[in-house]
């Protein structure tokens, strides 16, 4: 149903509002209508996350499909639209402004209600040009393609820390020692040593002593510095193989 069939104002408040594409805009939150036709000019929309901003969108072509009122401006558009006080009346000046944003035509010449006479008028027709299949452009097509533009950025990957802890160690070790024992030496009387040996009593009970020595083996630990340890970086080039899938525009000739 458009917007001039069995119109009633109170069906269109809090209905979802939504493009031609079908996206979400928010909510009726107004009807403003031309007092001279009564016929509906603008939607006061609630958009917004939370519906605090309130846009005009015009009503020209806006049609009820199911429970929303679809209108003919895209979201972004009408969310951008410059803002109006939605306090039941636009401006002449307000109105002027919002027809220039949505490209639509004005006319300054007003109604009893202030706004133009006969309502918003039609969107301008399209220029037939070269293009058969949108807007009109010149006589040539641009190809494009994508080109696979790689970076590098740097990432931590790890960190490195010494760490100096004690172990134990066994260590045998071969050590030469020295003990000293008794040897008996006998030797014959002799002229030599014939006045030693008569030298005491002829008979007699006596003892000789002696000191015999060994080495022992004495084990000592000392602390001595072996080496510098640090940590140092060093960078190692690899080479990585990148993959991707780039799309490209091909132009053939098709003659019929």
């Amino acid at each position: 149903m458009t917007m001039t069939e069995n119109f009633d104002v109170s069906q269109f408040y809090d209905r979802n509002v939504v493009d031609p594409d079908g996206a979400k805009i928010g909510k009726v939150a107004d009807i403003y209508l031309d007092n001279a036709t009564d016929q509906p000019e603008w939607a006061a929309v609630k958009t917004g996350m939370f519906g605090n901003r309130v846009s005009f969108v015009p009503l020209a072509g806006a049609r009820l499909e199911g429970e929303d009122l679809m209108v003919a401006f895209d979201k972004a558009k009408i969310k951008d639209a410059p803002n109006a006080e939605a306090d039941g009346q636009l401006s002449q000046e307000e109105e002027a402004t919002l027809y220039e944003y949505y490209g639509l035509s004005y006319s300054e010449s007003d109604s009893d209600s202030g706004l133009p006479e006969g309502g918003p008028p039609p969107s301008p027709p399209v220029e037939a040009g070269h293009d058969a299949s949108g807007p009109n452009t010149d006589d040539a097509m641009t190809r494009s393609e994508e080109e696979l533009q790689v970076g590098k950025i740097t990432e931590e990957a790890g960190r490195v820390r010494l760490r100096k802890y004690l172990v134990t160690e066994h260590v045998q070790t071969t050590v030469p020692v020295q003990r000293e024992e008794a040897v008996i030496e006998r030797e014959a009387i002799t002229d030599a040593n014939r006045d030693q040996a008569m030298s005491g009593a002829a008979l007699s009970e006596e003892e000789h002593e002696m000191t015999l020595n060994e080495e022992q083996v004495v084990v000592q630990k000392q602390v001595v510095p072996k080496e510098r340890v640090r940590v140092d970086k060093a960078t190692v080039t690899e080479h990585q193989q990148v993959s991707e899938e780039l799309r490209k525009e091909q132009i053939d000739m098709e003659q019929k």
